[in-house]
């Protein structure tokens, strides 16, 4: 295990996750609630993510073989979650302002979509597995991924934290648009994790 190496999986976990596209997705999915009912969701996610990826890093493919799933299965069980959030951002929300209504205070997105599939998505588990694979046999590069996966998690949850500024500053108006063009977005987005899976299932070239 390199420093070359160390650097290699920071970018490609930063790339993959993605904190600072995150933020705006984070606020369509907490409007109306509180600041610290926004803290809450946001460190759940996080602290449930974290513990979703480190599984899968330890236990590698073997957890998936042993329930009878492969990788490309759960990209498309991924895409196909991430699509219902789709439309529901598209939707839902619109009707709902349209009647007068406010969103469900109950409302608890944090484990689904936001620790998984947006924060621990399909992608930043196989990335896990890769790096963990290629840290070597010995704890020591283990413990080195886990460490930069900890100080992920650690810079997303302050990104979401900053969302409230972010949605200050952008304004009501400006939050409804970006809330239907990041529903598109991750329309297009979940119908890609759909293919991905297809194609590594070998059924399509």
């Amino acid at each position: 295990m390199t420093t070359a190496f160390l650097i290699t999986a920071f970018a490609t976990l930063f790339v993959v996750i993605d904190p600072p596209g995150l933020v705006p997705l984070f606020i369509a999915l907490t409007q109306g609630m509180d600041a610290e009912h926004r803290r809450h969701m946001a460190r759940r996610a996080c602290i449930i993510a974290f513990i979703l990826l480190t599984l899968f890093g330890l236990l590698g493919e073997a957890l998936l073989g042993f329930i009878g799933i492969s990788m490309p299965a759960f990209r498309i069980a991924g895409g196909i979650l991430l699509f219902l959030t789709a439309l529901d951002m598209l939707f839902e929300r619109r009707t709902q302002r349209r009647e007068g209504q406010q969103a469900d205070p109950d409302h608890d997105p944090s484990v689904f979509p936001l620790a998984t599939p947006l924060i621990a998505g399909p992608g930043a588990i196989a990335t896990m597995i890769l790096l963990v694979g290629k840290s070597g046999d010995g704890w020591l590069g283990t413990a080195a991924v886990l460490g930069l996966l900890a100080g992920m998690i650690l810079a997303t949850y302050l990104f979401l934290l900053a969302s409230p500024y972010l949605e200050r500053l952008l304004g009501r108006t400006g939050t409804i648009v970006i809330t239907r063009l990041l529903g598109m977005l991750l329309a297009a987005l979940s119908v890609q994790f759909v293919i991905d899976g297809v194609k590594g299932t070998g059924l399509i070239g």
